[in-house]
């Protein structure tokens, strides 16, 4: 008998392994809330809880789905109760702060749903060598009590779905990439994935932050066949040591909707078939202005290491298909910004 049950609990523990790893993934997106109402009513009802919420707002965006398939719209919030726990952080960890909600419109019916990028997967991320990793990752898991209470006042469902990429604790915290494809991001580390645009004088901070904001200004936006020119959708000044800014053109848009959709069959069809509209957290692309030591640098991400934390879940066969994008996307911004303004 005693043997019976040592091969029954032995058997139980096989099958359940799966699940108790499954349970130990994170989404890099987490889906919190079902809407029962149109997306014109989702937005509006979220816009008014914004408006009563701790959380502050920076900036929206009407995102540009191929065809207009689809609606959808980004948030891009902060939590002050974030912001202090981080204070003593370095500054080029901000993107951790940085909280974004979209609601967008899905599958067959085109139902409405609302999702944000996960704060507790990008803290483990950004803060992976922090002493204060602990605090900060409670911290984030607070800013994302906020924003589930911020959209509990919208009509609907709510629920905490861990979407794809899912990954463990211990891969966030030393990602480099996904799969085979870590070549394609270098084995970067978010720190080395940080690239250099410009440097200057610390004493010139302010007036780096101002050329950044002008270049952008002045540049022309193209259309969704040209990775050239970008617009502001934020620009945060969370301490005095860093700025950023958070970006959209009409060519990143399609591609990170087109990628994520192509094989991809769950919530496809002739309706709605860009599936990949629920990735779109991963806007804006960032561009920071970072006060370090004696010096100021403009800094953007390798779009290849962004492109794998974000849209892993598309597939090998999508990223070969898609292989020289992110250097147009990078070297578009490179171009953007590199020239020297007064």
């Amino acid at each position: 008998m005693k043997n019976i049950v040592t091969v029954a609990l032995a058997v139980l523990n096989l099958f359940c392994a799966p699940l108790a790893q499954s349970a130990e993934e994170f989404g890099i997106f987490e889906r919190v809330l079902e809407s029962s109402v149109s997306f014109s009513e989702t937005t509006g009802a979220l816009e008014s809880a914004l408006a009563a919420s701790e959380l502050l707002f920076h900036g929206s965006h009407v995102v540009r789905v191929p065809e207009g398939k689809h609606q959808a719209k980004i948030y891009v919030l902060t939590s002050p109760n974030y912001t202090e726990a981080a204070a003593s952080e370095s500054p080029r960890t901000i993107s951790a702060q940085i909280l974004r909600v979209a609601v967008f419109t899905w599958g067959e019916e085109q139902k409405t749903f609302v999702n944000m990028a996960n704060p507790v997967a990008h803290a483990m991320i950004y803060y992976a060598k922090s002493p204060n990793y602990d605090a900060l990752l409670a911290a984030a898991g607070k800013a994302a009590a906020e924003i589930r209470q911020l959209v509990s006042g919208v009509p609907g469902n709510a629920v905490s779905v861990q979407a794809k990429p899912l990954r463990s604790e211990k891969h966030y915290r030393k990602f480099k990439g996904d799969g085979p494809a870590r070549m394609m991001a270098r084995f970067r580390t978010w720190q080395k994935s940080q690239l250099l645009i410009t440097e200057d004088a610390a004493d010139n901070f302010e007036a780096v932050v101002d050329n950044v904001a002008a270049a952008l200004a002045t540049g022309t936006i193209a259309d969704a066949t040209d990775s050239t020119g970008w617009e502001k959708i934020a620009q945060i000044r969370l301490r005095d040591d860093v700025v950023y800014f958070g970006l959209t053109n009409p060519f990143i848009e399609d591609k990170m909707v087109r990628i994520n959709s192509r094989f991809r069959s769950d919530g496809k069809s002739d309706k709605a078939p860009y599936p990949g509209v629920d990735h779109l957290t991963a806007l804006p692309t960032e561009v920071l202005v970072v006060k370090d030591g004696d010096e100021t640098l403009v800094l953007h991400y390798g779009q290849m290491w962004r492109m794998q934390l974000y849209f892993w879940d598309s597939g090998y066969r999508a990223f070969t298909a898609n292989v020289g994008v992110p250097g147009k996307i990078g070297n578009s911004i490179d171009e953007a910004l590199s020239t020297p303004r007064e």
